[in-house]
C-alpha cells in the first residue's frame, strides 16, 4: 500500500539499511503498520492523524532505547516502563498533550491485529497487576538477507518524520485561517468556501468537531427564549452554546451544551448504534442531539439507526426507549445550511475566529516559530 509518505518512510530505511532496505520492510509488520497509518501525512490538516497509536509505539521504543536494549542486555528481564511515565511522555510530544490511555491499553494492539491477523505477536505487552509496559521485542528484530536488524531507532525516526510532516500541514491550516481573517470584505466568499471545505467526510474528527461548534455557536447565538416562573416576571435570554471540553474525549457523550435549554450535543462519525446507546446510557437517557459527519439525508440516518437497533435488540420497548432519546440528527448538509444562515447575519468572521481559537487550543499550536 504505497502513498505519498511511503517514499519518505522508505527513504529512512534506505539511509539506514542501504540495499537491504526493501527486504527489511517486507519482513517487518511493524514498519508496514507505520506505512498504513501514515497515509494522512500529506493530506493536510483535514485528514485524521495517527498520533495516539504512533505515540504508544514511540514512548515504549524510546524507553527501550534509553536503556540500551537495542545494543545489549536482556530485555526479557526488564521490569517494564511505568504507565505514568509513558503517559506523561506521550503528552509532552507534539499534538499529544491531550491524548488518552486507550492506545497504550488496547486500541493499538487491536488495530495491529486487524491489519496483521496472521502475526504471532502484538506490539504492546502489559502487566495489569503492576501497570508496567513493554514493546514486543520480537517485532523490533527483523531477519532480512540472512542478517538480523534491530529497527527500534528507525521506528523513532519514521514517527518523528511523520509528526514533522503533519505539523507543517497544520501550521499551514492555521496560517490560511489567519490570512482569511485579514482579507477585505470583498473576499468574504473565500472565507465561506474555505469553511465549507472543512465540512467534509474526510476532515480530521477534531477539526470537524471544532468547525461544527463554531457554526452552531453563532447559528444559535441570536435566537431568543423567554423564561420565568411567573407571567409578570418573564426574562429574555439568548441561546448560548458551550464546549464542554476537548474534542474526542471520553466525557460521557457531551461535546456541547446549550443554555438555558439544557440541550446536549454529541459529534460523531459512526452509525454504530452501540456507541450511540452507550452515550445515552452514560447520561441516564437524557435526550441528545447527534451531529453526524455524513452527507446522507437525516431520514436515511435515522432509518439506519433504527434498523441497526432492531437487529441488535430484540425487545421493541428497549429500542423505542433509546430512539426517543435522539432529540435531533444534524448532518453535513444541515450544518452547511446553518452556516449560510450565520453568513447572512454577518457572523462569518466570528465563526472563522472561533475555529482559529479552538484549533490552537486543541492542537497546542504555539505559532509559526515552533520547531519542525
Amino acid at each position: 500500500m504505497d502513498h505519498e509518505f511511503t517514499d519518505q518512510l522508505k527513504g529512512v530505511l534506505r539511509a539506514r539499511f542501504g540495499e537491504h532496505a526493501e527486504d527489511v520492510y517486507e519482513k517487518s509488520p511493524m514498519l508496514q503498520y507505520l506505512n498504513i497509518k501514515s497515509r494522512s501525512a500529506h493530506r493536510g490538516s483535514k485528514a485524521r492523524g495517527s498520533f495516539a497509536n504512533f505515540y504508544a509505539i514511540y514512548v515504549l521504543v524510546e524507553d527501550y532505547l534509553a536503556h540500551g536494549f537495542n545494543k545489549e542486555g536482556d530485555y526479557s528481564g526488564y521490569e517494564g516502563a511505568r504507565f505514568k511515565d509513558l503517559f506523561r511522555r506521550q503528552r509532552e510530544l507534539p499534538f499529544g498533550n491531550r491524548l488518552q490511555n486507550h492506545a497504550l491499553n488496547h486500541r493499538m494492539n487491536e488495530e495491529f491485529r486487524k491489519y496483521f491477523p496472521q502475526s504471532t505477536f502484538i506490539p504492546i505487552l502489559r502487566d495489569v497487576s503492576t501497570n508496567r509496559y513493554w514493546i514486543n521485542e520480537n517485532l523490533l528484530k527483523v531477519t532480512a538477507n540472512s542478517n538480523l536488524y534491530n529497527i527500534a531507532s528507525v521506528l523513532i525516526d519514521i514517527i518523528d518524520l511523520y509528526v514533522k510532516t503533519k505539523r507543517h500541514a497544520f501550521n499551514s491550516f492555521i496560517q490560511t485561517c489567519e490570512r482569511l481573517t485579514n482579507i477585505d470584505k470583498e473576499s468574504a466568499n473565500a472565507i465561506e468556501e474555505f469553511i465549507l471545505s472543512l465540512l467534509a467526510t474526510n476532515v480530521d474528527a477534531r477539526i470537524f468537531e471544532i468547525v461544527t461548534y463554531a457554526i452552531l455557536k453563532y447559528y444559535y447565538d441570536e435566537q431568543m427564549v423567554y423564561l420565568g416562573f411567573e407571567i409578570d416576571h418573564i426574562t429574555k435570554e439568548n441561546l448560548k452554546l458551550y464546549k464542554t471540553g476537548r474534542t474526542n474525549a471520553n466525557d460521557g457523550g457531551i461535546d456541547f451544551v446549550m443554555r438555558p435549554l439544557g440541550r446536549f450535543f454529541q459529534v460523531t462519525e459512526t452509525l454504530d448504534v452501540r456507541k450511540y446507546f452507550l452515550d445515552i446510557d452514560k447520561i441516564e437517557h437524557y435526550p441528545l442531539t447527534f451531529v453526524i459527519k455524513s452527507e446522507k439525508s437525516v431520514d436515511y440516518l435515522r432509518r439506519q439507526l433504527e434498523d441497526k437497533a432492531r437487529k441488535q435488540y430484540s425487545v421493541a420497548a428497549i429500542v423505542r426507549q433509546y430512539l426517543n432519546c435522539i432529540e435531533e440528527v444534524i448532518n453535513i448538509p444541515a450544518l452547511e445550511e446553518r452556516f449560510r444562515e450565520t453568513v447572512k447575519k454577518n457572523r462569518i468572521r466570528d465563526v472563522l475566529e472561533e475555529i482559529i481559537k479552538q484549533s490552537k487550543v486543541e492542537f497546542n499550536h504555539r505559532g509559526s516559530d515552533e520547531d519542525g
